[in-house]
């Protein structure tokens, strides 16, 4: 993923170019998008979401707009969305931001829109305000629309990402501080979230520490079991940087000793698969094709049946987005794509493993962000 030139600006006024092309294709008349990952995607503006209404609209025709509360406008400025000459129309408290979406969106287009995107999490109470205000007009999800966007990252994006891969590679390096035999979870989860931040992330998205018949659930919750001797413990955990893009990396440890033979079998399957399914990824290789790579793998060894969730997800803004990597999805892969390649074995009662690597879809081939040992490491006791 090298390259000889700088990777160039995270946010540019091309984004909402390419959104209203999008739209414009798909024979959508207007998006509305409000606070959250897909208002930071396009315009680089991170709003947090309440009451007041905070949205960018991108009609078909004519330019991008934002409506914030006027007590908020400074914000505006102040950030990346300051810089793309976007209109800004504040509105005070006693006005309806609605209506004032719903004018200055009929002006640009001439008419009414018949057809409205509004992000995935949008809030009912601004979905439905934007729908009374445009009477008439069917309201669908945008996601059609920006996450074709979203999906292929450019090369800044893609360094955003190493780097937050590569601060949550020092985080599993220094593991064997933490996981000892005596501690609680959630005593080593805690020791896992200050070195997440102390590492570089800004925030702690999780810290998924499944020990002994814990590690049998994927998204097990830090509780007080004691780790003992001789545990498989799963370690899954990921974190948001300045910038807002993810990590995301797990790693199975053997406390205090390694694992008996059949342990040593079936992870040796598992670390197959995995690599598997990260040889498989290419230009015009399907996500399902990705997740069949693992599964046959796991399959053929007689385990599929504790293989219970899908391959991977995209990753950027959110920990999770699109692409899915999961059977009946027959995107083809571009150079670009971001995605997690996590194949895992759970044995319900007993154990569970997971090797977990975040992975870009490249012009020949495929580059893995995470680094770090893969094998089932074995951590003093």
């Amino acid at each position: 993923m090298s390259s000889s030139s700088p990777p160039g600006p995270l946010v540019t006024v091309d984004r909402l170019r390419t959104a209203r092309e999008v739209a414009d294709e798909l024979g959508i008349d207007l998006l509305v998008v409000t606070p959250g990952s897909d208002l930071r995607y396009l315009c680089g503006y991170n709003a947090h979401a309440m009451e007041r209404l905070t949205a960018l609209a991108v009609p078909r025709r004519g330019e991008a707009f934002l409506v914030v509360p006027r007590l908020e406008a400074p914000m505006v400025d102040a950030g990346p969305a300051g810089g793309l000459g976007l209109e800004v129309l504040a509105w005070d408290e006693t006005d309806d931001p609605f209506a004032l979406l719903a004018a200055a969106v009929t002006a640009r287009l001439g008419s009414a829109p018949a057809r409205v995107a509004v992000g995935a999490r949008t809030w009912a109470e601004h979905a439905l305000g934007v729908q009374r205000a445009l009477s008439g007009a069917a309201l669908e999800l945008a996601g059609p629309v920006v996450d074709r966007l979203r999906m292929v990252k450019t090369p800044a994006e893609i360094a955003e990402l190493a780097a937050a891969g590569a601060a949550i590679d020092r985080v599993h390096a220094r593991m064997g501080e933490w996981l000892r035999v005596g501690r609680t979870e959630a005593e080593v989860g805690a020791d896992i979230a200050a070195a997440i931040l102390a590492e570089g992330h800004v925030g702690v998205d999780f810290t998924i520490v499944g020990s002994g018949p814990n590690g049998a659930s994927p998204h097990h919750e830090l509780s007080d079991r004691v780790v003992a001797a001789g545990d498989l413990v799963v370690v899954d955990i990921g974190g948001e940087t300045a910038t807002g893009y993810r990590s995301d990396c797990t790693r199975t440890y053997a406390v205090g000793a390694a694992p008996g033979a059949e342990v040593a079998e079936w992870y040796a399957v598992l670390q197959e698969a995995q690599a598997a399914a990260t040889a498989a990824v290419r230009p015009g290789v399907t996500a399902e094709q990705v997740d069949a790579a693992a599964r046959e793998v796991i399959a053929a060894a007689g385990w599929g049946e504790y293989f219970i969730h899908r391959t991977g997800h995209g990753i950027g803004l959110d920990t999770h987005e699109a692409p899915y990597i999961v059977a009946g999805n027959d995107l083809p892969l571009r150079p670009g794509m971001a995605f997690s390649v996590e194949p895992g074995i759970y044995l319900p009662g007993r154990c569970g493993a997971r090797i977990e690597d975040i992975v870009v879809c490249t012009e020949d081939g495929v580059a893995t962000l995470n680094e770090g040992r893969r094998e089932l490491v074995v951590v003093a006791g």
